[in-house]
């Protein structure tokens, strides 16, 4: 069974665990972030596997709008501390149902991420090109 520590992020307070951040404010909220905002949660970790665990369960549930309906507030949307660690629990107990069809879908993710990233660093590079191709005529 993975524990974690989930609380407010404190600026001031190291954190010397495997963690990561997960966002608790706008409608991106529950997003997991690698470097922390002034606007997040923390989520510390025994081990390294359970953070990676935990990691690519959140990013799943951001990614199909688990949070979503646990949005509260009327300008700037926002999730409680109490409805990311229910969602994250509920969640863990479900990959733990069937663990192998949890790493699978999990390299499956990461296999599109890495996609994504390449296909976004293609599009920088047309659009480098296109600017380069008109400073060529301009100039």
């Amino acid at each position: 069974m993975c524990t974690f520590i989930l609380k407010s992020y404190n600026q001031k307070s190291e954190i010397e665990k495997p963690h990561f951040f997960i966002l608790n404010k706008g409608n991106n909220s529950g997003k997991p972030l690698t470097v922390p905002c002034p606007n997040c949660f923390v989520i510390q970790f025994q081990s390294e596997e359970e953070k990676e665990q935990i990691f690519w369960l959140s990013y799943s549930l951001w990614q199909s709008k688990a949070f979503y309906p646990l949005l509260r507030g009327s300008v700037i949307p926002f999730v409680v501390l109490r409805d990311v660690k229910s969602c994250l629990l509920d969640g863990l107990n479900k990959a733990n149902e069937n663990p192998a069809q949890f790493e699978k879908a999990v390299e499956a993710l990461r296999s599109l991420e890495a996609l994504e990233k390449n296909y976004k660093q293609n599009l920088l590079l047309i659009s480098n090109a296109k600017r380069m191709l008109f400073y060529k005529y301009i100039s």
